[in-house]
């Protein structure tokens, strides 16, 4: 009898292996080092910024070295005019530049996406400015605004202008001629995000809306602009926080002169720590700059709406 029962008896269910927790882990595993990495060379840079503001620092003066609290932002917003110059300076700087670049790179855009011999080729010289490094840039422009070899000498061999003019050491000239350098620079950069989503736009709609009855400019008003509206907040926003950030085109070209009509307030903190090497009110001001542009960031993606639906 126990025999035929140990016979009968179902045999016992297998028993389930834990499953290893090796390979859930490893895509973690595997991008540690780049992530320890962006750590070190992002997180420990700001977070010494922020410590350094509320500090003394000046190698040149260690006597004077200790905790500052809020004196350094005291010293900016209240016994420091350069620092609203500056500040008032970058906002014309980045309302003039991103507005230009914004309406030139869509004209260009628009443009470059009809159909006409030799596109591919007038693709690639729109583009190319945008491949060029800041500094080789300026030092293009500078080579075009020389007062010897330059526009001016050519321009005043045609009677217009006097010879010797440089449009750089003229306090009246000198944004104008600096805005027309880095527009040369930065309008390809809206012209191929732009063109990039003109590219997605399904040609249904313009045919439909021509059915309708619609003209271009109605097809543009209605079809094409809501459709580029994350395009253009997007890149309004990046290119804003670049022009704000701008130090490579205007120290080559202009060194924020002539009379410190073209220093923007990074110019003017690279100035402060690399020149007078008082890295702690330096550092006061790149935090102070950092709330500036996170707050209008903000600000300007909820105005925006950006990724919402386009009406």
């Amino acid at each position: 009898m126990a025999q035929a029962a140990a016979v009968a008896a179902p045999p016992a269910p297998p028993r389930r292996r834990r499953a290893s927790a090796t390979p859930r882990r490893l895509p973690y595993l595997l991008i540690a080092p780049a992530a320890l990495l962006m750590l070190g060379f992002i997180a420990y840079p700001v977070l010494s910024v922020f410590y350094y503001s509320l500090q003394n620092y000046n190698p040149t003066k260690p006597w004077r070295n200790g905790f500052a609290g809020l004196g350094n932002f005291t010293q900016a917003f209240a016994h420091d005019p350069q620092f609203w110059d500056t500040l008032t300076f970058s906002a014309k700087w980045v309302v003039v530049e991103v507005g230009l670049q914004l309406l030139l790179g869509l004209a260009l855009a628009l443009i470059v996406n009809q159909t006409f011999a030799g596109r591919s080729l007038g693709r690639a010289l729109v583009f190319s400015p945008w491949a060029v490094s800041g500094v080789l840039t300026s030092a293009i422009w500078v080579l075009l605004y020389n007062s010897q070899t330059g526009i001016t000498r050519y321009l005043a061999d045609a009677g217009i202008g006097a010879y010797g003019t440089s449009w750089l050491s003229d306090t009246s000239t000198v944004f104008p001629a600096a805005v027309v350098a880095d527009l040369w620079r930065g309008v390809p950069f809206f012209a191929i995000l732009i063109l990039a989503d003109l590219q997605s736009v399904s040609k249904d709609l313009y045919e439909a809306a021509e059915v309708d009855g619609a003209g271009r400019l109605k097809q543009f008003w209605h079809i094409t602009l809501p459709h580029l509206k994350d395009a253009i907040v997007l890149s309004t926003l990046l290119r804003a926080v670049w022009e704000f950030n701008n130090v490579d085109l205007l120290y080559t070209l202009t060194g924020g002169g002539p009379a410190g009509e073209t220093t923007t307030l990074p110019l003017y903190i690279a100035n402060t720590s690399v020149d007078a090497h008082n890295f702690g009110y330096a550092s006061a001001l790149t935090t102070v700059a950092f709330v500036i542009l996170l707050f209008c960031s903000i600000v300007y993606l909820r105005l925006s709406k950006f990724g919402g639906e386009a009406r």
